[in-house]
């Protein structure tokens, strides 16, 4: 199955929509959905919901609704929930995409020039930026690109929130800097309260990073650690690489934990959209 778009129409149900490519949403957001099941949603409907208000857009309630019965019961999916601007009317539409393969390392570019984000804490107006980011990233031989404030300070991937370890406590990035309030690394956090593993709010640059265990984490592909950095402003050489941090026994613990916090998306009872659930 191709990528499939649906959005509101008049009457206030979800209707098929031709394809619309390249159009940028003011609001986004997404996740991995494998055989009807997925990982912290209502902390992405609370995200997206947000977002939509900041933006000006609808309620987004019964849209939702309509949404999760759009999701195929199996397969691998990477749905994408949008509020889209077309000449000043706003629009609530949800596209239905085949998952992209999913890896579990990672290596980061770090491109020395500030974040060019508008919006860094909603996502949605920003994602053409981030995907041209993470083409220079893949010409440098990485799969992730590190942003950076005008100071220097580390803020996050282009398409992930960046996590650290400090010996046995877990490091992120100060939610007070421009970053987006990712929802994998509030699991994390409410994984490591779970634990009892300590959590310290943190302003790094690059250079700090070397030689530490360092995650980049998403909705899609779950926990990854960083084997390698690319980058005149990279933290290690590539010959230190190996030693940056790789895979390790915690974080394979933890991207277990991950992978198993799968629960049933809830869709209403009357849902019977062909192909859904």
């Amino acid at each position: 199955m191709t990528e499939r778009l649906y959005g509101m129409g008049i009457s206030g149900a979800l209707l098929e929509l031709p394809p619309a490519r390249g159009a940028v949403p003011v609001a986004a957001d997404s996740w991995l959905v494998r055989d009807g099941r997925a990982r912290a949603l209502h902390r992405h409907r609370e995200r997206f919901t947000a977002a939509v208000a900041e933006a000006g857009g609808p309620d987004v309630g019964v849209f939702w609704e309509e949404a999760m019965a759009r999701i195929p019961a199996t397969g691998e999916w990477f749905p994408r929930v949008e509020l889209a601007d077309s000449a000043g009317d706003l629009r609530l539409r949800i596209r239905v995409r085949p998952a992209p393969a999913r890896t579990t390392e990672v290596r980061v570019w770090v491109p020395g020039r500030p974040d060019p984000r508008r919006t860094p804490r909603r996502k949605g107006p920003d994602l053409g930026e981030l995907a041209r980011l993470r083409t220079e990233a893949a010409a440098a031989g990485a799969d992730e690109a590190l942003l950076t404030g005008a100071d220097g300070l580390v803020l996050e991937g282009a398409a992930s929130s960046l996590l650290w370890w400090e010996d046995d406590t877990l490091c992120i990035v100060d939610p007070d800097l421009p970053v987006l309030p990712g929802v994998t690394r509030d699991w994390a956090l409410a994984r490591a309260a779970e634990l009892g593993v300590p959590v310290r709010r943190r302003r790094v640059r690059p250079a700090e990073l070397a030689g530490l265990e360092v995650w980049c984490v998403n909705a899609l592909h779950g926990i990854r650690p960083v084997t390698g950095w690319a980058g005149e402003h990279a933290p290690v050489t590539p010959a230190d690489a190996a030693a940056s941090g790789g895979p390790s026994e915690r974080a394979g613990a933890w991207r277990d934990a991950w992978e198993r916090a799968a629960t049933p998306i809830p869709v209403p009872s009357y849902a019977d959209a062909p192909g859904s659930r």
